[in-house]
């Protein structure tokens, strides 16, 4: 019996063992490390041309709300709708400042017919005081009464401009022609004072703002020369090249992050859009530029998922780590990294097989 017992739990501890070492075999070979290429993104200088990203926006913007509380009642615009100067974008339930306009019509009736009664006093008194029927205390009396009516009357107009400006409010037009870009209420949502409701951009003037270091800004000036190229956000479609010009430099970088806003009209707006980031070349004649342009990497490094690009940079224990970048022109096979990447990081150029996020790679 024991020498058959053993007979049966050898074969067991046979395929047990197995088991075991096919397990082992296959966590060995799925941590294996995998061989890469790597690169450090970098500035390609050019001492002729100060190179700078920027983005396209409207000139005249504007961010629309109601001094008033209340409920959106009708919203007839969509984003995307050209609109007029002066036409209804949105209006406010104005219950309230309705009824204080009955109540104000109502003050003004009995203001009306206050003063009425005081004129006719007053003018009873002029003459019975002419008759040396009333004394000049007692004319003085009914005049002051006459002017305090006359008062009451005007009081009551003004709280009628008062109510009709609120009720003008409450029907909020366009203060320019222009495009709805942004909606971040509907109809019957809260409006509040203050509160943004619609973002209304001005159609076909568009400028190009850059930001400009302590080193850049001192090498440009009000009506300098510039190149703008605009990246669409078709890709099939080639990059579209215009001519600008500086208009307006900012002399403090408080609130820009230390950097120097700049503003450049450009020449032509056909094909460009509001939003569009642009790549700014900025004419410097060989002067010394220590920072020439923005950080490129090859095209080939680039990895893209769906709507996503980005590039594999190592973590620590050579672990790879995919980064999301915001990109920009390509030029010659190497792209412009605008965000995500900095100047002498390093990052995965190629690789012997797929990489994903957390293989362990070596190099």
């Amino acid at each position: 019996m024991k020498l058959r017992h053993f007979a049966y739990t050898l074969p067991l501890a046979a395929i047990l063992a197995s088991c075991g070492g096919s397990k082992k075999e296959k966590e060995t070979g799925s941590t294996a490390a995998i061989t890469v290429s790597i690169a450090k993104a970098g500035i390609i200088a050019d001492n002729n041309l100060l190179q700078v990203s920027g983005q396209l926006v409207a000139n005249q913007s504007a961010a629309i709300s109601t001094r008033i509380m209340g409920y959106i009642t009708q919203m007839p615009v969509k984003i995307g709708d050209n609109v007029k100067a002066g036409q209804l974008l949105f209006a406010v339930k104005s219950t309230d400042i309705q009824a204080k306009d009955g109540q104000v019509a109502a003050s003004i009736a009995q203001a009306e017919a206050a003063l009425a009664n005081a004129k006719k006093d007053y003018d009873r008194f002029v003459i019975l005081r002419q008759q040396n029927s009333a004394t000049d205390k007692e004319l003085e009396n009914v005049t002051l009464q006459y002017r305090a009516a006359q008062a009451q009357v005007q009081a009551a107009h003004q709280m009628r401009n008062e109510v009709n400006a609120n009720l003008a409010y409450a029907n909020v037009t366009a203060p320019f022609s222009g495009t709805i870009t942004q909606k971040m209420m509907e109809a019957g949502s809260m409006a509040s004072p203050g509160m943004p409701v619609l973002m209304l951009e001005s159609s076909g003037t568009l400028q190009a703002n850059i930001l400009l270091t302590d080193e850049q800004v001192a090498l440009v000036h009000k009506g300098l020369e510039v190149t703008v190229l605009a990246t669409p956000n078709d890709a099939s479609k080639n990059n579209i090249t215009v001519q600008g010009k500086i208009a307006e430099i900012s002399q403090s970088s408080v609130g820009t992050g230390g950097q120097y806003l700049a503003k450049i009209d450009l020449r032509s707006h056909e094909g460009l859009l509001s939003g569009m980031y642009v790549h700014v070349q900025i004419p410097v004649n060989g002067k010394n530029i220590t920072t020439a342009g923005p950080v490129r990497i090859p095209v080939q490094s680039l990895v893209k998922q769906g709507d996503l690009t980005g590039v594999y940079t190592i973590a620590a224990g050579n672990k790879a780590l995919l980064r999301w970048l915001r990109t920009g022109a390509v030029n010659n096979g190497q792209v412009e990294v605008l965000a995500g990447l900095s100047n002498g990081e390093t990052y995965i150029s190629d690789s012997d097989s797929r990489l994903y996020n957390g293989a362990t790679v070596k190099y």
